[in-house]
């Protein structure tokens, strides 16, 4: 089942524009290393999901994954070889807006010659660029 919001106050919503970068959600907070953006986007529920899979079969359920963002924004889309007008077209899937910087995964409770290569395979699912990062403890 695809990860969506159980209820919403508009069906459909405009696209809007995604600027600057994540001044909240930009750290490793829950786990020990993450998965940072470095570009701005739309990530679909299928590419969230498809990077948990992937995460979670390298790691064949050892340690933790943390999901950081969530696909609350609807996206609608026109059925092909339609005529102009008729209005807009129906919910066809679910994003999640990411700013550069915000950190989209975590990984808890594994050392980092394992949890490198479960979020590089990860990183290969998403539709942006993204990079390895380690918690900072601060005191």
């Amino acid at each position: 089942m695809p990860l969506m919001p159980k209820r919403v106050k508009y069906r459909k919503s405009q696209r809007g524009k995604l600027r600057g970068k994540a001044t909240q959600g930009n750290t490793v907070d829950f786990g020990e290393y993450g998965l940072q953006a470095l570009e701005t986007g739309f990530i679909t529920a299928r590419q969230i999901e498809a990077g948990r899979v992937a995460m979670s079969h390298f790691l064949a359920h050892m340690g933790k994954i943390y999901i950081r963002m969530f696909p609350h924004k609807a996206m609608t889309s026109i059925p092909a070889e339609t005529r102009m007008g008729k209005g807009k077209g129906d919910v066809d899937y679910w994003c999640a807006r990411v700013k550069a910087g915000s950190v989209m995964y975590e990984i808890g409770g594994l050392p980092e010659e394992i949890a490198k290569p479960a979020l590089a395979r990860c990183a290969h699912k998403m539709p942006i660029k993204c990079k390895f990062v380690a918690r900072t403890h601060r005191v």
